[in-house]
């Protein structure tokens, strides 16, 4: 590329860091025109002739799905995978050299500006297949766009946010943003969370906990809509640098950063335990969320690695309700 183009494209970059910067974390999800679902799936039938070789057999194409829509042709993502690596960005993974292992997996699945680089692979791996960011997060995957979106390789990226700044009327901040840096980089997979498949996240939440997210004052996480997501993907989740729910409670628990590429930041329980026990302003319950997820490896094929847990049965009175409902909410691939 061209020293000008070079420019440019950086000069259109800057710009769209400058104009997201003054996003906040709003805490409305209404007030958003209905999203479409119109969105047509064109077949091509391939013809051959007879004096043609056969056919290669090649492997079925991914189903697609519904929800999560293309920033440019507004098309759902089609993918699976029969293995992942969702990697989280606890400080648990420092130390643990599982790199090599996350990147075994199919596909490999990481959040917001968690990055790779910098040393960091040996313990969290290299490969980015997925990842999904929240829309406050992007005014850093923009400043770490060098490592993050010019350096990817068939990485799809999903972004979620509140329905006023993913509306597709012209005024939703963070999807004009999207566009344009869609636009900017064209190879980019770049996909957004409707706002139909946004209430489902909220409906699954309050199924599974009794509580209703907005009553309770509190936000879904990034690890919740990428645990689930990643049950729409995989046929096989291995969850690194993930904690058991009852962690914190332990008075020898080790004490880590929330996000392994920032040591001098908070402490990854002093963070689940306010924003568990916080009732003012907007919070995420990230102890509740995991209590769920740990239900759903009871029924769904979840392993939890760095550290090394599992979730200990149930009593024989008690059934697999919350299992029942996520399966029907995710419905699993067959």
């Amino acid at each position: 590329m061209k020293a000008p183009m070079r420019h440019g494209v950086a000069l259109l970059l800057v710009l769209l860091l400058f104009a997201s910067s003054f996003l906040v974390y709003n805490n409305s999800f209404t007030g958003i025109s209905r999203d479409s679902n119109d969105t047509h799936i064109r077949q091509h039938e391939h013809l051959r002739r007879p004096t043609e070789a056969p056919a290669r057999v090649t492997k079925p194409h991914p189903p697609a799905l519904q929800g999560y829509i293309g920033i440019i042709d507004h098309k759902p993502l089609r993918k699976h995978c029969q293995t992942c690596s969702l990697v989280t960005s606890s400080g648990h993974l420092i130390g643990g050299g599982r790199g090599e292992e996350i990147d075994q997996a199919e596909c490999v699945i990481r959040m917001n500006d968690a990055p790779t680089a910098r040393g960091y692979g040996h313990d969290v791996g290299r490969r980015t297949s997925l990842r999904v960011i929240a829309h406050s997060s992007m005014q850093r995957v923009l400043r770490s766009r060098h490592e993050l979106l010019n350096a990817s390789q068939d990485t799809v990226f999903i972004f979620w946010g509140p329905s006023s700044y993913m509306r597709r009327d012209g005024k939703g901040l963070i999807y004009n943003n999207l566009r344009l840096m869609n636009q900017v980089l064209p190879k980019l997979r770049v996909y957004i969370i409707s706002l139909q498949k946004m209430l489902q996240f909220d409906d699954l939440f309050k199924k599974e906990t009794g509580k209703d997210r907005r009553i309770s004052n509190s936000w879904l996480s990034t690890g919740w809509f990428t645990m689930t997501i990643a049950l729409e993907l995989c046929d096989r989740i291995n969850v690194y640098g993930m904690v058991a729910p009852d962690f914190c409670r332990g008075r020898q628990h080790q004490s880590v950063p929330y996000h392994y590429y920032e040591p001098r930041g908070p402490d990854e329980c002093a963070m689940y335990i306010s924003h568990e026990r916080g009732r003012r302003g907007s919070h995420h319950r990230f102890i509740t969320e995991k209590r769920v997820f740990a239900n759903w490896a009871r029924t769904f094929d979840i392993h939890f690695y760095q550290p090394d847990w599992s979730p200990p049965p149930l009593p024989a009175n008690r059934s697999l309700e919350g299992d029942v409902t996520a399966a029907h909410v995710v419905p699993k691939k067959t």
